[in-house]
């Protein structure tokens, strides 16, 4: 694609096919907009759906892969090359690892797996523990849900919601013909990626024992390298711009039962359990010309996270007065994380670095549902309440503390978090209208549950917080015609400040200068105001979808901020900005062109662009990825599709980032990434109903190019930036069959 190509000219294009005769689409079903199953399209808000078959034609192994071709959406993806004990400000500076949603990402975006809240991340000075506690072999969907979502799924769903669908032993009992029912089903499938030589194996068997009871077993396991970059030095020091030796190994079980012991009774109870281990040998910490006694000889980490989940998923139709059905959740999970680094020191010094973090979650919810008719009025009402409570822990341990250390200790206090909510919603429809007006009132406390460890050596206490929050919402559908409607949203977004971000403390000598990273025990929480409009276009080829948008801030969060600069002393501080906002847009669309040559063509694309401002400096918010636009072609046959699919991303252009926030007023500039198109080609050949063959060539034209995410703190001038670049031309081929 030529950098002079407009992308106005395909909106204009589209524009004119609006009168074509379509293809008839099934409407897509989500239970995320309103936490309870219905069409997207007739949500008044946007959301984005990944289904099991694009899952399994991209190959997905990452976040990365399943959400590349959303737009205003990116998922940062570091390469393994921070010293065993280097304090990496940009790490920090960034908050935290995971999905960005329109400029704001981390833990801001509330992970959930089938409605369940997921494990944060935690990022400090020295340790980095990243989100993905997850095995996509496991997901059949993932919704994405834009915007400010406290008002439905309370904190942490400031800048959105990615809720991950598991599959249930229904998906594998389905028999060929209308209203068959097998008693024994599943799946088996094989991939190989290229880029990485990824190998996984995944296999799932199912059952059914009558009318009464379901059951499935999901297992998956990957061995892999390091993902390959475009860099062409392999120098065992850090001048290496090539992957460090690295292996990766991947495993997943999930195990479902499915009861229904009544009529109007449905039990789901479910054990998860995902595991990741990763080693890497860190050639490119290790010193060019080893002359200093500080300098590292040889270094290596390894990091282990897992994730496990057991709930108890329970639906009555009761229909009462109050209420026709009532859903209960219970759920206990835990998400534990460690990582060991090991280093030899030209002085003789071995030193080792190990850091663990934990959270073990309860999750208690009650949720009723109740319609209500009243002339031309349909009521369809959702109230209910939410507990939540976790434990979060971490330790710092090893050998050869650097003064003022003394091992073991903890960065911050163990935690308690609780929060307590109670929420309703309306969906009212009258005509060709709805109204969707929402309320929730919740109050999280963060409570300090033990000193030991922290206090001694820190010198103030860790501190505790309260704080509630009132958080209304109001969504509005207008059905124009059978083919266009028209909507807009009102919402709020509300974050409670982290146990890290609240009490985190760090302290280091380097020379002639003390670095410190104190508390900030007057932290405020997060606040977010959502606006968004939309259309939506539903023609018989010709599917349409834009949504303009605009995110208001108050005091938002950043890490380690620069505080105090002298010439012996640099403090930190996490602290809150004042106001910022964020505004943009999103287009995406499907036209079918009907039956060309015995097959059906499609083609597809997906526009986003955001703009985000301090609105207090008058500086750029540098966590707004710059605009992206993603053009797709499909052929469909019987026995095979064809599919091809061109990602532009512009450039990231030096006005949009604030330099001097990301290496704290020091006089570096931050490399931008230049803009970039990148081609896919795939297949994938269907030789019998229950077997699928798929091959797929990424980056066909063997493009170097950077992602923004992945570069943020890397200096223009850095020698080693090819080392942040990825990978070039790589192969994927996998099988998959039913049974």
């Amino acid at each position: 694609m030529p950098p002079h190509w407009r992308p106005l000219s395909l909106c204009a294009l589209l524009a004119g096919l609006a009168q074509a005769q379509p293809a008839a689409q099934l409407p897509q079903m989500v239970v995320s907009g309103s936490m309870q199953e219905q069409a997207a399209d007739d949500l008044p808000q946007s959301i984005d759906i990944i289904g099991a078959g694009q899952l399994e034609e991209q190959q997905s192994q990452t976040l990365r892969d399943a959400l590349q071709d959303l737009p205003n959406t990116s998922v940062r993806t570091a390469p393994a090359r921070l010293a065993v004990s280097a304090a990496s400000a940009a790490f920090a500076r960034d908050g935290n690892t995971g999905i960005n949603i329109r400029g704001i990402g981390g833990n801001r975006v509330l992970m959930t797996v089938d409605g369940i809240r997921m494990p944060r991340s935690y990022v400090s000075r020295s340790a980095i523990f990243d989100r993905e506690y997850l095995s996509l072999e496991l997901v059949k969907r993932v919704e994405l849900l834009r915007g400010p979502a406290s008002a439905l799924y309370s904190s942490d769903a400031l800048a959105g919601v990615v809720n991950f669908v598991t599959y249930n032993p229904e998906d594998f009992l389905r028999g060929t013909g209308a209203g068959e029912k097998k008693t024994l089903g599943g799946r088996a499938a094989l991939q190989w990626a290229g880029e990485n030589d990824g190998k996984t194996l995944a296999a799932t068997v199912a059952g059914r024992a009558g009318d009464a009871a379901q059951w499935m077993l999901t297992a998956s396991a990957r061995r892999s390298h390091a993902s390959e970059t475009m860099g062409g030095n392999d120098a065992p020091n850090a001048s290496r711009t090539t992957a460090n030796p690295q292996q990766d190994r991947d495993q997943a079980l999930l195990a479902r039962l499915v009861l229904r012991p009544g009529s109007g009774q449905r039990h789901i109870l479910t054990l998860e359990h995902v595991r990741r281990h990763s080693s890497a040998e860190l050639l490119s910490s290790r010193a060019v010309q080893p002359g200093k006694p500080g300098d590292v000889l040889r270094e290596s980490s390894r990091y282990a996270a897992g994730r496990d989940r057991l709930a108890w998923d329970a639906h009555y139709d009761i229909d009462s007065a109050w209420a026709d059905q009532l859903r209960t959740v219970l759920a206990l999970q835990r998400g534990d994380s460690r990582r060991v680094g090991e280093s030899d020191l030209n002085s003789g010094v071995h030193r080792v670095r190990d850091n663990r973090y934990d959270e073990r979650i309860w999750q208690l919810d009650l949720q009723a549902e109740k319609v209500l008719r009243s002339g031309g009025w349909a009521h369809r009402i959702a109230y209910g309440a939410q507990g939540t409570r976790s434990a979060i822990t971490n330790l710092y341990d090893g050998l050869n503390p650097l003064p003022p250390d003394m091992f073991p200790l903890k960065r911050f206090p163990d935690t308690r978090e609780t929060g307590l909510a109670a929420y309703v919603q309306d969906e009212s429809v009258w005509g060709d209208w709805t109204f969707t007006p929402g309320l929730r009132i919740e109050r999280t406390a963060v409570d300090v549950s033990s000193q030991a460890g922290f206090f001694p050596p820190s010198p103030q206490p860790g501190q505790s917080l309260t704080a509630s929050a009132v958080l209304p919402k109001l969504g509005i559908l207008w059905r124009a015609t059978h083919e266009w409607s028209f909507f807009g949203q009102y919402s709020q977004g509300f974050r409670t400040p982290e146990p890290g971000q609240l009490n985190d403390r760090y302290e280091a000598i380097v020379p002639g200068t003390r670095v410190l990273i104190i508390p900030n025990p007057h932290l405020k929480p997060e606040r977010s105001r959502g606006f968004e409009l939309g259309a939506r276009a539903r023609l018989e080829r010709l599917q349409l979808d834009f949504t303009a948008f605009v995110n208001q801030y108050s005091n938002l969060i950043v890490d380690a901020e620069l505080v105090k600069d002298t010439p012996t002393e640099r403090l930190f501080q996490t602290v809150n900005v004042g106001r910022a906002r964020i505004h943009g847009f999103e287009f995406k669309g499907r036209y079918d062109w009907g039956m060309v040559a015995g097959g059906r063509l499609a083609s597809t694309f997906a526009w986003g662009m955001a703009r985000g401002r301090n609105l207090e400096s008058g500086k750029p918010l540098n966590s707004v990825d710059p605009a992206q636009l993603i053009l797709g072609l499909r052929y469909d046959t019987a026995p095979w599709s064809l599919w091809a699919t061109a990602r532009h991303r512009l450039a990231k252009k030096p006005g949009d980032i604030d330099s001097g926030d990301i290496f704290n007023s020091r006089p570096e500039v931050q490399f931008a990434p230049p803009g970039y198109t990148t081609l896919d080609l795939g297949a994938q050949w269907r030789p019998a109903r229950d077997t699928r063959i798929n091959i797929a060539i990424h980056n066909l034209t063997n493009r170097k190019y950077w992602l923004w995410p992945d570069v943020y703190g890397q200096a223009a001038n850095a020698p080693v930036l090819d080392a942040y670049s990825q990978p070039g031309r790589s192969l994927r081929v996998s099988l998959v069959k039913d049974f």
